[in-house]
């Protein structure tokens, strides 16, 4: 179900130090949820909680700056200055910025080696790595070169690049893949997407260890760590697979 900010009445007052109309404002921005192709004046009244002659006022505003449009049949939709404002946050975070404390969190959380692979031709490359802290692990090192077709972060891209076949498609389905003994015999791996803005994949966040320590528990811990950092990077879970 989609969400969307709880109703406030018109008169509430504004954020502590800020401006009520402002505040009002952005309220209508944030009424829209995932899904929304456009709202009525009425909807929008409705879900901010503003009379409507208010609400028609600050659209004109928004309107004035290309946060909202007006669309041919009354109702409204977010504007292209949205979409601008979201690509400048975008580039305001380059994946050395973000990667290295996701990666950072996730050996936190569970003590094992994580690792950030990227597409490199037909292979993948460890673009950034944080070992574990245990004595017995996987010790990769940034910039090795791995096979794409064998390894859960190969799968992983491959599965997003239009790969035929049912693990793949296990794969853009869960969004997550773990496998013992596929690379290395001895190796334990769990892999899940990060996506950027437009929904492309941007690579895998991979977590190694060795087989006798995996757990189901570390699944839901990587695809959790991937989505955040989707988010992050102005992409969703959901992705965009290429065509074969």
């Amino acid at each position: 179900m989609a969400r969307y900010p709880q109703r406030v009445p018109q008169e509430s007052s504004a954020a502590d130090g800020g401006v009520a109309a402002v505040d009002r404002a952005l309220m209508l921005l944030t009424a829209f949820a995932e899904g929304d192709r456009s709202l009525s004046l009425q909807e929008l009244a409705e879900r901010t909680g503003l009379v409507k002659s208010t609400a028609l006022r600050l659209l004109v505003s928004l309107q004035h700056f290309a946060l909202v449009q007006r669309l041919g049949d009354g109702r409204y939709a977010l504007g292209p200055s949205v979409a601008r404002l979201n690509s400048l946050y975008s580039a305001s975070f380059g994946l050395d910025t973000l990667v290295p404390p996701a990666l950072r969190a996730l050996v936190d959380a569970t003590r094992e080696s994580a690792s950030f692979h990227v597409r490199q031709g037909e292979q993948r490359l460890i673009l950034f790595r944080l070992n574990s802290p245990q004595p017995l692990s996987d010790h990769s090192r940034v910039g090795e070169l791995l096979p794409l077709e064998r390894g859960t972060g190969g799968h992983v891209i491959m599965a997003f690049s239009g790969a035929k076949g049912a693990l793949y498609d296990q794969i853009r389905r869960e969004r997550v893949i773990a496998l013992v003994s596929d690379r290395v015999p001895e190796l334990a791996g769990v892999s899940s997407p990060v996506f950027e803005m437009g929904d492309r994949l941007v690579g895998a966040i991979t977590l190694t260890l060795p087989k006798e320590r995996f757990h189901e528990g570390l699944v839901a811990q990587v695809k959790a760590a991937a989505a955040a950092l989707s988010a992050q990077l102005g992409g969703h879970i959901g992705g965009h697979v290429e065509s074969a």
